[in-house]
């Protein structure tokens, strides 16, 4: 090789190594806005949709927390009222009990009683007719 064709070599070498220091300066330039650019544009397209749909799981789950609490006081009005009932039966029955031993205990009196007054009374006899009709035949 001749030294015209070398520096004419040296030459487009360094014309390129000039032109790749200017387009990575460009890139240094532009970079962190175009890396900026495609982050938003990722985030609109990716991160958003996912955010939104958290935030209505996120509803949803509030909405049914409150109607489990809403069914748990039902229930606990509802137990309440069955207890209430359950307390108001046992009164009645125990009333009812009430009654039925006055009567009873009254029952043992006049038993008492009716026993007692025949205990005093003369004592009759007792005969039988087979006894009496034998005699006689």
């Amino acid at each position: 090789m001749d030294n015209a064709t070398l520096e004419a070599t040296l030459e487009r070498a360094r014309a390129a190594l000039e032109e790749l220091a200017e387009r990575s300066a460009e890139l240094e330039a532009t970079m962190p806005q175009r890396l900026g650019g495609a982050l938003e544009d990722a985030l609109r397209t990716e991160v958003l949709p996912v955010a939104r749909h958290i935030a209505e799981v996120r509803g949803l789950s509030g909405q049914t927390i409150r109607r489990l609490e809403r069914l748990q006081n039902d229930l606990d009005a509802e137990r309440a009222s069955r207890v209430e009932d359950l307390a108001l039966v046992v009164d009645l029955i125990t009333s009812g009990w009430r009654g039925v031993e006055r009567r009873l205990d009254r029952l043992e009196r006049i038993l008492d009683r009716l026993e007692r007054s025949l205990e005093d009374r003369p004592v009759a006899s007792l005969y039988r007719i087979e006894e009496q009709r034998r005699p006689s035949a």
